[in-house]
């Protein structure tokens, strides 16, 4: 993919499919980093595309700090998809598990963390950058219940396992926290709040009954 050149052009490519379209340019970018991820180490995968995506996500209103953050992110995350994923092959090399299988338990066990970046792009005040310190702390708390929420939807775990509707209102919970606004904000919270409820009354009955 290095060596011939492919990932360069097929991630050039993505990310002009996104021109125009803030959430298809962010999309976009983390695909090629990651796309690059499969023969580049990070700087070199962040040099190439700071000159070749930055300037897009600039142009399209995202703060250039939080522009160039965001690709270096998704340049270190990139160790964790298959099927390049050295980190955790690093990890199934030393557990002596199968390393396909691990690298794809690694990307279900960070899903959460795959949203973190899309957080600060389209808010720059989770970066301290333009916010008060209360929306700072506001979006700090939101992202932190965001990624509460998806971690157990994805894991399948919060208070106690959680059953397929569990899971279902905790990734609505999670979309709801990660998308900026005081009402999706209050959903998320409400409906996060309601799952922790419903476990822990489950948790009491299995207490109750042993």
């Amino acid at each position: 993919v290095t060596l011939t050149g492919l990932g360069l052009k097929i991630a050039n490519g993505l990310v002009m499919l996104g021109r125009g379209n803030l959430m298809l340019t962010l999309f976009f970018t983390m695909i090629a980093s990651i796309l690059l991820g499969m023969g580049l180490p990070t700087t070199a995968k962040y040099i190439i595309l700071s000159i070749m995506a930055a300037p897009a996500l600039v142009d399209l209103g995202v703060q250039p700090l939080a522009a160039h953050l965001f690709i270096l992110y998704f340049g270190v995350i990139a160790d964790l998809t298959p099927p390049v994923a050295v980190a955790a092959y690093a990890g199934a090399g030393i557990s002596g598990g199968n390393s396909m299988k691990t690298g794809f338990i690694a990307v279900r066990l960070a899903v959460a963390g795959f949203m973190i970046p899309f957080l600060f792009a389209l808010d720059p005040g989770l970066l301290f950058i333009n916010s008060t310190i209360g929306h700072t702390l506001l979006l700090i708390v939101t992202a932190l219940a965001g990624v509460l929420a998806l971690g157990a939807a994805a894991g399948g775990y919060l208070l106690d396992h959680t059953k397929i509707h569990e899971r279902v209102i905790l990734m609505i919970s999670a979309l709801a926290l990660l998308t900026p606004g005081l009402l999706t904000d209050s959903v998320g919270i409400v409906l996060l709040a309601g799952v922790i409820i419903l476990q822990k009354m489950r948790i009491s009955k299995k207490v109750k009954f042993a």
